[in-house]
């Protein structure tokens, strides 16, 4: 299912991306570069997908994608802000039109009463537009929600780019 899913996103995602002459790069977190695998997976994925940040640490996210480290302490690594400085710094830091960004708790640890598992949150940068970012929970395991994650990121990609 998950596969099957993936497979006909990707290859309407690659598609829009060629159509436009654009590339894209994923900056990840609790999916830990899923997401640039599975674009990988894909035959001819060099004519749009440029690269992949894993930045599974605040240090990374830091050092890799730009994010600001008063961020981090305020708001967290799962939230709005990093979200928005992750997808970004990905597109700033890449020769890419489009980026995106997930950032989330795959559990079972590492929760909070605020921040409970299944919380992700996404980002979306396209071309010159302002980022968008959106909340998501999903429930089940820990590869419940990275697999959910993947298909989310990469299903509000390929709507925003649609929409451009």
């Amino acid at each position: 299912m998950f596969e099957a899913e993936a497979s006909e996103l990707l290859s309407r995602l690659a598609e829009t991306l060629v159509d436009r002459g654009w590339k894209m790069a994923t900056a990840e977190s609790c999916t830990g570069g899923w997401i640039a695998k599975c674009c990988t997976d894909l035959a001819g994925s060099s004519a749009w997908f440029e690269r992949g940040f894993v930045t599974y640490s605040n240090e990374a996210k830091m050092e890799m994608l730009g994010v600001d480290r008063a961020a981090l302490a305020s708001d967290g690594a799962v939230s709005r802000a990093v979200a928005e400085q992750m997808a970004l710094g990905a597109r700033q830091r890449a020769p890419v039109k489009v980026s995106l960004s997930v950032t989330g708790i795959a559990g079972p640890d590492g929760a909070s009463e605020e921040k409970p598992v299944g919380l992700v949150w996404f980002g979306w940068s396209i071309a010159d537009r302002e980022i968008e970012c959106q909340q998501q929970y999903f429930e089940g395991d820990r590869d419940a929600v990275r697999r959910k994650s993947v298909l989310h990121a990469l299903q509000g990609l390929l709507s925003r780019i649609e929409r451009a």
